[in-house]
């Protein structure tokens, strides 16, 4: 019964997991930092907004009527005196001597100067009238339209692709209920997961707890023994399958002040990965590196393949006849093969590459977080160990406890069963 429980709970827990791998990755693809702050359109689209907003509710106050004002005023003087230079310098042809005498008798500087104020507020009052402000913002819009139309970003087509076939799958028609949808969904997963998993090694633990009460029955060494290894062989499997690690690092929040609006993006993923022991070793299989394949393989040999041929070997040690379970290929895989057995190696590199990685990306992180008067930033690490580390940590313990069984209970030493 433990051991259908624990097989019922391993295929559920790889299910689920494989469910939150494939969620996760569709998750971090649409809110990923390549559709959002690194999409010109994006950037495009936002600005326009801001820019469109702005034209539409342009004003000219009192203040900038009064400088265009003085401005327009500055530059009628400016005009007026360089035509009066130009009709004071010496003429030499009749016509413009005749031009300068004419301008001379009818034009009074001095008048000119003393019209230029009502000459500047009837051009500010035409530049302000609500039909050429009409214009202008109209003439401003089209322009800007124009240039955005030139901005284009390949990005944009596939980002289209994905959410429709995103929003299509998940039957959500907007980004933000795609994210409210899938959080949730991954949220319930999580804690189902863990539960499977303590509840898979809940019953690693009762059955080991049998050999108390029957460790002086010898004859129920051997199936409780044999159901010990079927028990374990299940750790092995979910542990080597199931995701150990995640690692997700996120721009929770970036905020740009710009022609004073607020540009904002938010849950930016920068980074998504999760594996399993059994695909980390396909990856590296996967890479033209031969260091590369070389690792993975011996990550296969050595964590996965190896201790199932124990596991075997012990099984045949207990349940078949001497031809088989003396044999000194069964009985080194079943005894002396420890040595090679790089599975409590394999908890240790983990604990330490989840600690390498989440340092590091807590460190890059942190030097992402920027807060300035027109720059807001705020990053978050979601890296984590996964149920699967739990079920492989489970295992390993779980075999030091099957070797001193096999060579202390279930097979002792000859004096001492005489």
């Amino acid at each position: 019964m433990l051991l259908a429980a624990e097989s019922y709970f391993g295929y559920q827990l790889y299910t689920l997991s494989a469910q939150q791998e494939q969620l996760k990755e569709d998750y971090s693809t649409a809110n990923n930092i390549t559709f959002g702050v690194f999409s010109l359109d994006l950037w495009r689209d936002k600005l326009s907004n801001i820019v469109t907003r702005k034209i539409k509710d342009f004003k000219v106050s009192d203040e900038q009527k009064k400088e265009l004002r003085e401005e327009i005023e500055k530059e009628l003087h400016g005009m007026i005196d360089e035509v009066v230079a130009q009709f004071d310098k010496p003429q030499k042809s009749l016509g413009d001597k005749l031009k300068k005498f004419a301008f001379k008798q009818l034009v009074e500087p001095k008048e000119l100067h003393e019209q230029v104020p009502s000459f500047a507020r009837t051009i500010v009052n035409r530049i302000n009238a609500p039909r050429a402000i009409k214009k202008l913002k109209g003439i401003a819009t089209t322009e800007f339209n124009e240039l955005a139309e030139q901005i284009y970003d390949s990005t944009a087509t596939a980002h289209s692709k994905m959410t429709k076939y995103l929003f299509k799958k998940y039957q959500v028609n907007s980004i933000s209920s795609f994210n409210t949808h899938l959080e949730k969904r991954l949220e319930s997963i999580r804690k189902v997961t863990y539960n499977y998993a303590y509840a898979m090694l809940g019953c690693m633990v009762a059955a080991l707890c049998f050999w108390l009460p029957l460790r002086r029955k010898l004859k129920l060494h051997t199936p409780l023994f044999v159901i010990s290894l079927l028990m374990a062989l299940v750790l092995l499997i979910v542990g080597c399958t199931v995701s150990i690690i995640e690692v997700d690092a996120r721009l929770s929040h970036l905020e740009l002040h710009l022609l004073g609006e607020k540009l904002a993006f938010s849950n930016q993923v920068l980074f998504y990965q999760s594996k399993s022991i059994l695909g980390t070793a396909q990856v590296l299989i996967q890479q033209p590196k031969p260091d590369s394949i070389t690792v993975g393989v011996l990550i296969i040999l050595f964590v996965i393949i190896l201790p199932i041929l124990r596991m075997t070997a012990r099984g045949l040690h207990m349940l078949c006849s001497p031809p088989i379970s003396e044999n000194k290929i069964t009985r080194y895989l079943a005894f002396d093969s420890a040595k090679w057995d790089m599975a409590d190696v394999m908890v240790v590199g983990i604990l330490m590459t989840y600690i390498g990685l989440n340092g590091i990306l807590q460190s890059q992180l942190s030097d992402l977080n920027i807060k300035s008067e027109t720059l807001v930033t705020n990053t978050i690490n979601y890296t984590s160990l996964q149920p699967g580390f739990i079920i492989f940590v489970g295992y390993v313990a779980c075999t030091i406890v099957l070797s001193y069984l096999m060579k202390n209970v279930a097979c002792p030493p000859k004096d001492a069963t005489k």
